[in-house]
């Protein structure tokens, strides 16, 4: 977990359990991808990533002092676990009931499709409280992990997360720029529900990553 493959390779698959979720930005991807065109999806992730290159520059120059406290760093994993746990969970209870067309729908004619994609991408970000959450909890935990492999953990984490919204939603820009069918509802509920298994076993990392830093505080 704490080589730069591991960390990639999770920061991947925990990136990609929140892109496959249905939200502001998938909405604006299947919105503007029929005028837009198939590179929709990239130049909106380019715009998100922008955002979230920010704030992980952030923690490399600023906030890395912050988060040196063992206590903190015990808290910010812990915190992050739960979250993880909670989200997992509440993914497999409600992986039945999504689709992909269903949250497509909902922001059809939205204001969204009349944004530049790139700025769209900023936007949803930005606008979505789930987004805030995931980088006040989750992010910040892995973070925490990456950090103890250095610039490179963190550079890795980075850049498994933002591939893994990119390989989503350019993969839903071509579909839906070539009006495909492939991707059913039936194999979407599928990738939820491995995700959140994924989700779940991070969860308890994350969890035995602050209680074994709590541990050594009490010097037990």
């Amino acid at each position: 977990m704490n080589s730069l493959a591991g960390i990639f390779f999770g920061s991947f698959i925990i990136g990609l359990s929140g892109a496959l979720m249905p939200g502001p930005m998938f909405v604006a991807v299947v919105g503007q991808t029929p005028r837009r065109g198939a590179w929709t999806g990239p130049v909106v992730v380019l715009g998100h990533g922008v955002l979230e290159s920010t704030l992980v520059a952030a923690v490399i120059l600023g906030l890395a002092e912050f988060i040196s406290s063992s206590a903190v760093l015990s808290g910010i994993a812990i915190t992050g676990g739960v979250v993880l746990l909670v989200m997992g969970i509440d993914m497999l209870r409600s992986a039945g009931r999504l689709s992909l067309l269903g949250a497509a729908g909902t922001g059809a004619n939205s204001g969204l499709n009349r944004l530049h994609p790139f700025w769209a991408g900023i936007l949803t970000s930005l606008s979505n409280p789930y987004w805030i959450l995931w980088w006040a909890t989750i992010g910040l935990g892995y973070m925490v992990v990456a950090r103890e492999s250095g610039a490179a953990g963190l550079s890795a984490f980075l850049v498994g997360h933002v591939l893994a919204d990119l390989v989503w939603y350019s993969t839903v820009s071509v579909l839906v720029a070539g009006g495909s069918r492939w991707l059913t509802d039936g194999i979407y509920r599928g990738m939820i529900r491995v995700c959140a298994v994924v989700l779940v076993f991070f969860a308890l990392y994350f969890g035995w990553y602050g209680y074994y830093g709590i541990r050594a505080l009490n010097g037990s």
